[in-house]
């Protein structure tokens, strides 16, 4: 009796050890002129569903779209478990989506899973139109936040319809009036609803949250688990 115990124990955990050793992993990105401290409530949700997770942090402000892609989304595999064989996923804020766009659009993650974008400027951004010639604009948000225009030269427009996995997670309120007089309503305070949006995504969600407290909104949190874990958001309509 106890050997037949100790071996249901040591059973028992070799399949825990082998569950937590293939755990899908997660990478976050952070948007532009943030850091990977504001992506601290989304690690930690992740983590307690039992991902691996990546919490990549970034000089967003300091290079190109095409330098910061490279530089942040490697770093991100590189820091999953080595030899994972599960899925890698990702969730990104703002100008982190349009990281994963450029760089997929080039690369191939062999064990690629789901993506969320929570607020990506994924048709560009008016606010750049109207604002990228002023000085103080350039210097806050740098070589990279320049790109996020709407027209032909800007890096959005440049980049092709999904063909991944993408759920689209977009806010509906401002905090910042000045900003939101550029963009067609509705619109987060730095980017619009529909310009979120993207050809090829699988869902789409949009909540009553501003563009920088999204990645702190409990409920967007909730959906950007329930699709990286289903491929849909939660559709609690009637």
């Amino acid at each position: 009796m106890v050997r037949t115990s100790i071996s249901i124990l040591v059973v028992a955990t070799a399949i825990l050890v082998t569950k937590t050793a293939r755990a899908d992993c997660v990478v976050l990105l952070h948007g532009l002129a943030r850091t990977a401290n504001s992506m601290s409530d989304i690690e930690d949700a992740f983590r307690e569903r039992g991902f691996e997770v990546v919490n990549v942090d970034y000089p967003s402000r300091e290079k190109r779209v095409e330098d910061l892609s490279v530089q942040a989304i490697q770093s991100g595999l590189e820091g999953c478990s080595a030899g994972c064989d599960e899925k890698i996923h990702f969730v990104t804020h703002s100008m982190g989506g349009i990281l994963v766009r450029y760089y997929l659009a080039g690369h191939t993650i062999q064990n690629l899973g789901r993506v969320v974008m929570l607020a990506p400027p994924n048709n560009g951004s008016e606010v750049v139109d109207n604002m990228g010639d002023v000085p103080a604009f350039g210097f806050v948000n740098g070589p990279a936040g320049l790109q996020l225009g709407t027209g032909p030269d800007g890096i959005p427009s440049q980049l092709g319809a999904v063909t991944y996995p993408v759920g689209i997670i977009a806010g509906t309120r401002t905090i910042n009036p000045i900003l939101s007089q550029y963009l067609p309503n509705p619109d987060d305070g730095k980017v619009s609803v529909e310009s979120t949006k993207v050809e090829g995504m699988a869902d789409f969600v949009s909540l009553p949250v501003s563009h920088p407290f999204i990645v702190r909104d409990k409920e967007a949190i909730r959906q950007a688990i329930a699709f990286i874990e289903t491929g849909a958001f939660i559709d609690e309509s009637p």
